[in-house]
């Protein structure tokens, strides 16, 4: 199974502030912009990619706190696996969207796979970490939002290896995001 992550950071690398917050994603983005046909800056075309997500617990807790309508829900019937293994049940808002899932990551991946699922979408700092120790990621998609955070909370930590990234793709967008998609080599 193709297992992509598709995240945004601040240009030195941050997913969130210290507390867990994403407010600099929407305030680092100028309304008045024209974004045209990249509205989204391809998360549609991404999202009808994939046909599960597995994120961590803290991402579930973010989206949680954000209390999204129906209409707001960006991920439409994907399929959601939250892990965690000290949460065994999802905040009652999105309890009806997603599935805990504790326990090895590799089995997940194989269950799904049984499943008949092909593509799954990867979320949250540590979810994606351990996965990528794992050598689980195919393809890592980062669009850095135009602000520098100072701190907060690293996309990328302590790898067990170096990790090749290979045959890069870069748009520019006209909110001055940038977005890089990068195939994994774990073989380097």
């Amino acid at each position: 199974m193709k297992c992509s992550v598709y995240i945004a950071t601040s240009v030195d690398g941050f997913i969130a502030r210290k507390n867990g917050s994403v407010d600099w994603l929407d305030a680092a983005q100028d309304p008045n912009i024209d974004m045209g046909d990249h509205a989204n800056m391809g998360f549609a075309d991404f999202m009808a990619s994939v046909d599960c997500l597995i994120m961590g617990r803290k991402c579930m807790e973010m989206i949680s706190s954000m209390n999204l309508t129906p209409e707001q829900w960006p991920y439409g019937d994907t399929r959601i696996f939250v892990l965690s293994n000290t949460v065994n049940q999802a905040p009652e808002n999105i309890r009806e969207h997603v599935e805990m899932y504790s326990g090895d990551i590799e089995e997940l991946v194989t269950k799904l796979e049984s499943e008949g699922h092909q593509h799954a979408y990867i979320d949250g700092g540590t979810t994606i970490q351990a996965f990528i120790n794992c050598q689980l990621i195919d393809e890592i998609s980062i669009t850095y939002a135009p602000v520098l955070l100072g701190e907060g909370i690293p996309l990328f930590g302590k790898l067990l290896k170096d990790i090749k990234l290979e045959q890069a793709q870069s748009t520019a967008f006209a909110n001055n995001f940038v977005q890089v998609k990068y195939s994994v080599n774990y073989q380097s």
